[in-house]
């Protein structure tokens, strides 16, 4: 079979795409070939190189680029194009297919790929009718290039075959070289694929904190792709990975590939913040749940909280009203897929014994698509939850990503220096930009608000605004932000409650309460590892939230324990 890149087509996707989509994939004989087709990303974006609907690499052979036409009935006369119910169109299926060789050729060639001997072509595909017959001839394609519904029924590989056979043939004679017999090997297949892979496969996400909420595209990093690989090749996966290595970014692509597929389910995780960001994020669509894990226990079993309510009904009673309710629905209350982020603040016994009856087939057999990080981040778990998981998934899969996405180099190794995370980041998507971040030192039971007022001066120098700049504390109470009498910084710190920053405000937060999200710019204040329960942890889960300016007030000691360790 086939490498399909994406490995899914929406349920919008045209008949004849889908068709050949699903041949493509089930074709005997294909095994080393790659198909690239733009179905994730038609209705998000128009590519500046033009849009092709399938490229396939076919090492030692070549390429070809296919236009698919899924219409009932084709006219052609007079070098007019009618397509079932289509407006008519000079620029026809071959046109369009042309075009898009051609780009996608320059834009190989411009990044140094050899296709001197590798056949790069185009053709249409008539899914729906015999156009091999139909058509008339004309100088506007070659009989090579016209694909049809008998060759979809018949046998797809060699029809392709035949075309990149014919096409190469006429190369040899139209441009004096020799391409029939070459094509790509299996390496410059692969490089092919990935330099083009990010015109295909892209996510999408609302907009960043520096700018309006729009949908905007984001181009993943290679072993990103190969997380994305692991989705379509295992019913089951846990990808595992440091802070800002894309994982919520990935949670949100993997709910968002399940449901235009049509299947129905849940996105959840366990911070308050983070379920309102994702909510936020990802399109209403009926057939998907987003929000916290107790949020969705609550509607599942019909219940509101106690006024003042005990841990134990949140971990104990909770999960298992919701687990009777379930029950007692049968098996229409279970979903198609869960996708979880930040898995390892739900890994218990009851949460495991609830999400098992929530999804079909159960969390051995489900789809079930978790994404977590076991470095420093697992502040509400005793180290027992990744054992648990084990025991319960003993043969998951499980994905690793280690290149950093989120923050400049320079906050990455003050994240290795304070947390002690071992190895540690080492690989950046991000450039560096020069900026060390910035230590501000006090004595402990000193009052932070000077610091903390130079901090937000020293960003506003650097051209942040104050809806960009975030206060994390590991403090519930007392924390400087929370505490302040300073007039100026009253007036401008508001508590963050999962809603878009104002401007001219400064949001505040536990550094456990902002997990999974993240500011351009981040003071961390009341940095005393005497006073905070696994500093290492909170240190690890407060510093990463900053993608590119980071400031600690640093209780004395404290900052001078970890540059002398």
């Amino acid at each position: 079979m086939a490498r399909m890149i994406p490995s899914y087509f929406p349920t919008t996707t045209p008949p004849g795409e889908q068709a050949l989509h699903k041949a493509l994939a089930e074709s005997d004989g294909t095994d080393d070939w790659i198909v690239l087709h733009s179905l994730a990303i038609a209705e998000h974006v128009r590519k500046p190189e033009g849009e092709a609907d399938f490229v396939v690499i076919v090492p030692k052979h070549g390429i070809l680029v296919i236009e698919v036409k899924s219409h009932l009935t084709v006219d052609y006369r007079d070098g007019i194009w009618t397509l079932g119910n289509d407006a008519p169109t000079a620029r026809g299926p071959f046109k369009q297919a042309s075009d898009a060789m051609h780009s996608l050729r320059k834009y190989l060639l411009k990044r140094k790929v050899n296709l001197s001997s590798t056949p790069v072509l185009s053709a249409a595909w008539f899914t729906a009718v015999r156009a091999r017959t139909m058509l008339p001839e004309s100088p506007e394609w070659h009989d090579w290039q016209v694909l049809d519904s008998e060759d979809l029924k018949n046998g797809i590989a060699g029809a392709i075959l035949r075309a990149i056979k014919a096409g190469a043939a006429h190369l040899d004679k139209t441009t004096h070289v020799a391409y029939s017999g070459a094509g790509p090997d299996e390496a410059t297949a692969r490089r092919v694929a990935f330099l083009l892979r990010p015109q295909f496969e892209v996510g999408v996400v609302a907009g960043d904190l520096r700018h309006a909420r729009q949908d905007q595209l984001v181009h993943f990093v290679e072993e990103q792709y190969e997380a994305l690989d692991s989705m379509a090749d295992n019913h089951a996966v846990l990808f595992t990975g440091p802070a800002g290595s894309g994982k919520t970014l990935l949670a949100m692509e993997a709910a968002r590939r399940e449901i235009a597929q049509g299947h129905k389910g849940r996105l959840l995780c366990f911070n308050r913040l983070l379920g309102r960001r994702l909510m936020a994020d990802m399109p209403e669509d009926p057939g998907l749940k987003v929000g916290t894990l107790h949020r969705q226990l609550l509607a599942v079993a019909g219940a509101k909280p106690p006024a003042d309510p005990r841990a134990e009904f949140w971990t104990e009673e909770l999960p298992e009203r919701a687990m009777e309710s379930i029950l007692a629905v049968g098996d229409d209350a279970a979903v198609d897929f869960l996708v979880i982020d930040e898995v390892q603040d739900i890994l218990s016994e009851p949460y495991l014994d609830v999400l098992d009856v929530m999804v079909k087939g159960g969390l051995q057999s489900g789809r079930v698509l978790l994404f977590g990080d076991f470095e420093r981040q697992v502040i509400y778990d005793d180290g027992t939850g990744r054992e648990l998981l084990r025991t319960r998934l003993p043969r998951l899969p499980i994905c690793r990503l280690t290149m950093n996405c989120r923050n400049l180099p320079r906050i990455g190794y003050s994240v290795n220096m304070f947390s002690g995370l071992k190895p540690g980041y080492q690989k950046f998507r991000r450039g560096d930009d020069g900026m060390n971040p910035g230590w501000l030192k006090y004595e402990a039971g000193s009052d932070q608000t000077p610091l903390l007022l130079e901090a937000i001066q020293r960003l506003r120098d650097d051209h942040y605004k104050l809806h960009e700049i975030v206060v994390l504390s590991p403090l519930a109470e007392g924390s400087v932000a929370a505490s302040t009498t300073d007039q100026w910084l009253r007036q401008i710190l508001r508590p963050a409650i999962g809603q878009a920053r104002r401007k001219g405000e400064v949001q505040y937060a536990t550094i456990q309460a902002f997990k999974g999200l993240e500011a351009p710019a981040v003071v961390v204040t009341d940095l005393d590892q005497k006073l905070v329960r696994n500093f290492e942890s909170v240190m690890y889960v407060g510093l990463t939230r900053a993608t590119d300016r980071l400031y600690g007030v640093v209780e004395a000691d404290t900052l001078r324990a970890v540059m002398e360790g």
